[in-house]
């Protein structure tokens, strides 16, 4: 009965359903795209790995840091491991190139999600015109203008809301996604410092990320 009342609803506004259905289809692919990624980041992490790494950074057991951070999925400690295998040329340098490609993958394709706010609502509204239009060239013509006119009104009506109701789905998860990309990044720049900070602090006690580094190289 509904998917009837639905499909009704569908034909009535024109063809022009046909490009807003498209937006649809492909803003809710996207949006479940970056659910299924935001919880598979999420279920990566290990927060109890990553405060021992720390301990172990502080205390220059670089060994011990090295290991535990070696293909765990946690973007954080992956991160780090980039970083100290490349402390021998430039440490900082490594893991903001990691932090970065975790960052794009965070963004990846919500560009898409921004073009469709943009372009439902000028569907809708092309939509509205058609629809005004064919109204119109109903009028003078004595046989059934009132309900060919109305037809073309509803069909006005129909487009603009659809393409506004894709707008407003996509906008909401939009925003929250990139604000999820935003506390991303500024969680990997407070990593990244507070691991050169730990590392500076190892090696004022006698412990040298780099010299350590290059004797893993040449092993």
């Amino acid at each position: 009965m509904l998917a009837n009342i639905i499909l009704d609803y569908f034909f009535k506004g024109g063809p022009i359903m046909w490009p807003i259905l498209i937006a649809f289809l492909g803003a809710l692919a996207v949006i479940l795209d970056r659910a299924f990624w935001w919880m598979q980041h999420r279920s990566s992490l290990k927060p109890a790995v990553q405060e021992q790494v720390r301990e172990d950074l502080g205390n220059g057991d670089f060994s011990a840091a090295w290991q535990a951070t070696a293909n765990t999925g946690d973007d954080y400690l992956d991160t780090l491991h980039e970083g100290m295998g490349h402390a021998h040329t430039s440490m900082l340098a490594a893991m903001q190139l990691r932090a970065t490609q975790t960052v794009e993958k965070a963004e990846a394709r919500l560009w898409v999600l921004s073009t469709f706010i943009t372009l439902a609502p000028l569907l809708g509204l092309l939509g509205t015109v058609t629809g005004i239009m064919r109204s119109f060239s109903f009028v003078g013509d004595d046989q059934l203008a009132a309900s060919k006119v109305s037809g073309g009104i509803a069909e006005a009506l129909i487009a603009t809301a659809c393409g506004l109701g894709v707008a407003i789905l996509s906008l909401l998860p939009y925003n929250y996604y990139r604000r999820c990309a935003a506390q991303l990044r500024a969680a990997l720049e407070r990593w990244i410092n507070h691991a050169e900070l730990l590392v500076n602090s190892a090696k004022h006690h006698g412990h040298d990320l780099e010299d350590w580094c290059r004797t893993l190289l040449q092993k």
